[in-house]
Parts: C-alpha cells; structure tokens; sequence
C-alpha cells in the first residue's frame, strides 16, 4: 500500500476518453468495461465532457469531468470545470487531449496512443529520460543548466518498436515502413538536420511549456487533420527544442488489412497536403535559416511532392515508350534506345542504397539472415 501511494504521487495515468458519459446515459456495455479498468487499476483516471440538459429549449451546459474509482466498487467524481461550449468543434483526437491536459500532474507529460504499450524494463528507463530535459539544444550543457544560447528541450521523442509484423506479409510491410521512418528516418532528421518535429505518439512533452503555448495538439476542422506535427511547428516557432533518444522504445500495433494501411496512408499525405496551406508552415519557412528550410522540406512535405513526381515520370515514361513501339521510333539514326541502358542502372543502383540503413538495422536486432530474408 504504501509503494502504491508513493507511485500515485510520482506517477499519474489519465485516460482521456470523451464521450463515456454519452456511454453511461445509454447504458452501453463499453461504460462497464471502462468502469472495470478503473476498479482494476485505481490509480488510473478518466477525463470525460459530460453534456447537461437545462431547459426544455434544449440549452446544454458542458463540463470536463475526471472520475476514478473509490476502492469499493463505486465511482467517484475528482473535478469538475464548466466549459463556455461544446469544446468538440474540430477534430475529435486533438480536442480530447487539450481539454483533458488540465487534470494531469507534474511537469512532464508523455502522450500515448491506445494501440501502443510499454514495456517494465522500458519504464526502469524513465527518470534517465527525463533528466534529457534538463539540457538544451544548440548551446551545449554545463552540468545540469542550459548554457547561454542553448533552446530549451521541450520535447523528447524516442522510438517504437511495432509488434504486429508478424500477422501478416502485410503487416511485416508495415511494420517495416514503421521502422524506417520512426527509427531510421527521424535518427536522420535528428542529427546531423536538425529537423525533427513532433509525429506523434509516445513523445514527452514539457507540460508547462505547451499548456502556455496552445496545447500539445491543434484541432481547426480539415487544416489541422495530422494534429501532433502543428505542436512541432508551433514548438520551432516558439522557441523550443527537440531530441530523439534511441535507449527508450514503447511497442505499438499497427493495422494489418490493406484497406486500413491505404487508409493510413491517404490521411498522411491529405494531412501533408492540408498543411501546405497553414499559416503554421508559412511561419517556420519564414524564420528557419536555408539548410534547415531544406531539412524540413524533405523531411515532411517534399516527401510526398517528391512522391508524386516520381509517380507521373514512371506514367510519362511508360506512355513514351509505347508511343516509340507503336510509330516504330525505337531508335535515334542507327542507335537503338535502351530503356535499361547504364544510366538507367546507376539510378536504379542508387535506388538500392537507400535500403542499405534498413537491411543494417534489422541485421543488428534480428540477425542478418532474417535480415536479408
């Protein structure tokens, strides 16, 4: 009992679930299972809107509710705010996090995903985590101070390791896509680019920072539809830093059918596209320096322009070449055209170097038959 109090003031886990009072009202049977978590784990809390009906008009009044339960198979009522509308005018995910922020403790605040989890030797890791943010970024460290110049380290991303490779071939695709980005490529846009922002879960926020600065997500309807990268913009502009740390890694599952990993895929580049159009974008371009510009450029929106480049220069290839078959123009005078000739080749060589970071990192953690396999 008393380990578990001591943890209870060192450590708080708020589950930000938004419509279990809708779920309460009409007896749905998730309500239950919720209430079952609360009983099994009582240190855990849940940050509901509660929607209050005052008239007959049909005039509501909302509230930000958290609720835990009181040891005895009941559940009990911690706070409760009065919010001036319906706070759920945007999209869903980042307006749960934001009105859910203020009934967290502590100065650090990590943000996690239902579909990811950590593992015990990962949280024995957690306080040397955490004694990253006492450096900044830039200025170098003298013991436990920032030195003059240095930008504050305001969030500390770390990577993921995703453990649904194994349920399918697609899946192991994903799992690998996964795995080049959220290991390989942000290592990259760490350091030596200085790039890295903020791509989602599991990264450790400084709360008080974000909490003054709009929240650690944005939530405008259509604009903001990859929510968590607009905290990395308004970060980059505000005056904060960010790290990437390789000793910590939570495990995440990943969706496995085709339609889902398209899906998946579509959300990213619309979200890329729809953030071509902010005003967060338009800042960071105006005050990063030109080699920092590039970094980002190809770090998040020039991926995907460089995508569709690639895709209409296969098209217009292809539709030459048959046009070359069908007028019998395969050749210039006497030479013949070679679509595999050696420049073709080369490029196509360096094709195969960009998989050369992967097939090293999964040599490493898996061994390098399962690597080449």
């Amino acid at each position: 009992e008393t380990i578990d109090d001591l943890m209870c003031e060192k450590f708080g886990y708020v589950v930000a679930c938004q419509v279990y009072g809708n779920m309460k009202k009409n007896q749905d049977s998730k309500a239950d299972d919720i209430e079952n978590l609360m009983h099994r784990f009582p240190h855990m809390r849940v940050a509901y809107i509660d929607n209050v009906r005052i008239n007959r008009q049909g005039e509501s009044y909302f509230y930000s509710v958290l609720v835990k339960s009181d040891k005895a198979g009941g559940i009990t009522e911690i706070y409760r705010v009065r919010l001036p509308g319906n706070p759920v005018i945007g999209e869903g995910k980042p307006e749960n996090q934001n009105h859910a922020i203020i009934f967290t403790r502590g100065e650090y605040l990590q943000t996690i995903d239902m579909n990811q989890e950590a593992y015990f030797e990962e949280a024995l890791k957690m306080r040397n985590l955490l004694e990253e943010f006492g450096g900044g970024v830039g200025g170098g460290v003298r013991g436990r101070g920032v030195e003059e110049g240095a930008l504050p380290t305001t969030i500390l991303g770390f990577r993921e390791h995703i453990f649904t490779g194994s349920v399918s071939s697609l899946a192991n695709y994903m799992a690998l896509q996964e795995t080049s980005f959220v290991t390989l490529g942000q290592r990259v846009l760490n350091k030596p680019l200085c790039s890295r922002l903020h791509y989602g879960h599991p990264d450790v926020f400084d709360k008080l920072f974000f909490m003054t600065r709009g929240g650690v997500s944005k939530s405008s309807k259509g604009i903001n539809l990859s929510e968590d990268i607009f905290a990395g913009y308004n970060n980059v502009v505000r005056g904060g830093a960010v790290k990437f740390k390789e000793y910590v890694q939570v495990g995440k599952g990943r969706d496995v059918g085709g339609q889902q990993i398209y899906k998946f895929e579509a959300k990213l580049s619309q979200g890329n596209a729809e953030q071509s159009l902010s005003r967060d974008v338009y800042r960071v371009a105006q005050r990063l320096d030109f080699f920092r510009l590039f970094s980002m450029y190809f770090g998040g929106i020039g991926h995907y322009c460089g995508n569709v480049l690639t895709i209409l220069t296969v098209y217009v290839v292809c539709y030459l070449m048959l046009g070359l078959a069908l007028f019998d123009c395969e050749k210039i005078g006497d030479r013949k055209i070679t679509p595999s000739g050696t420049l073709q080749m080369l490029l196509g060589g360096m094709g195969l170097m960009n998989t050369i970071p992967l097939f090293a990192t999964l040599g490493v953690e898996r061994g390098w038959g399962s690597s080449f396999h």
